[in-house]
């Protein structure tokens, strides 16, 4: 009776997955943990080339972007200091209104004391006209105060515009100088990149996971690294005790540096 096949059950992978926790699994591949380390060594340089591509770039693509944050924000405060000022001319408008319709009322209640009959019909059209005198005293305030917050929004509006060009002017070669490092690496960071892709495709997704982990997580970017001085790790440069230098030599399994984390190659195999 033929027996039936069971199906390998694929667990999820764990973002905080280490080296040491796949250690188990990676000899489970159709490439040999030899061809899988030396592909793995081989991804590290690629990479290692890449990194210095982006080097060239320095702080250039942080700046860019930095520096069109920074104008957006201006070109916000601008839109918010023109919608301000333009509120400010229609409230000046509309005091200036008020003030006519004021002074009518005035010259009405002043007409209307010349034909009063009585002490209570003067005094009440006398507190009218003082009524709208001290509307029209508000309304001139009001002008007046409005004008000069509209003096200093205009005068803010127009250091913001003298800004707005230093750093567009700063913006565009900064732009100008990015683009011509991109220009210059595009080919070459176009061939690593495929470089790159060809030896991630060898690679299991677990063990590619975990190699971008350590990566980032390193300074120099360095997840695979080869004996340094004959018994030292070429990542933190902590000694290897003499059984795993053993191991590292036959390059047949994953050795882990115990300190860093970082995956530790034959030397001699790594050239």
């Amino acid at each position: 009776m033929a027996t039936k096949k069971t199906k390998k059950f694929e667990t999820p992978i764990d973002q905080r997955e280490t080296f040491v926790s796949i250690q188990r699994s990676f000899a489970d591949s159709e490439l040999s943990v030899e061809e899988k380390l030396m592909t793995l060594y081989a991804l590290q340089q690629v990479d290692s080339q890449i990194d210095k591509i982006l080097q060239l770039r320095g702080e250039l693509p942080l700046e860019v972007e930095a520096l069109e944050n920074e104008l957006e924000e201006i070109a916000s405060k601008e839109a918010a200091i023109s919608a301000e000022i333009e509120e400010n001319a229609a409230t000046i408008a509309h005091s200036k209104q008020c003030i006519v319709e004021y002074d009518a009322q005035t010259e009405k209640y002043k007409a209307q004391l010349e034909t009063v009959s009585n002490s209570r019909e003067f005094d009440s059209l006398q507190k009218e006209i003082e009524n709208q005198e001290l509307l029209r005293a508000i309304a001139e305030k009001t002008i007046n105060e409005t004008r000069e917050r509209n003096l200093d929004r205009k005068q803010a509006l127009e250091n913001m515009k003298e800004k707005m060009e230093i750093k567009a002017a700063d913006l565009a070669a900064k732009k100008e100088e990015l683009a011509t490092i991109v220009e210059a690496t595009s080919a070459e960071e176009k061939k690593l990149q495929a470089q790159h892709d060809e030896c991630a495709s060898k690679i299991d997704e677990r063990t590619i996971s975990a190699y971008e982990r350590i990566r980032k997580s390193c300074n120099n970017h360095l997840a695979v690294v080869s004996v340094y001085n004959g018994n030292a790790c070429g990542g933190c440069m902590c000694t290897i005790p003499p059984q795993r230098l053993l191991d590292i030599a036959t390059n047949k399994k994953m050795i882990i540096c115990e300190y860093c984390g970082r995956i530790l190659m034959n030397p001699d195999k790594a050239e």
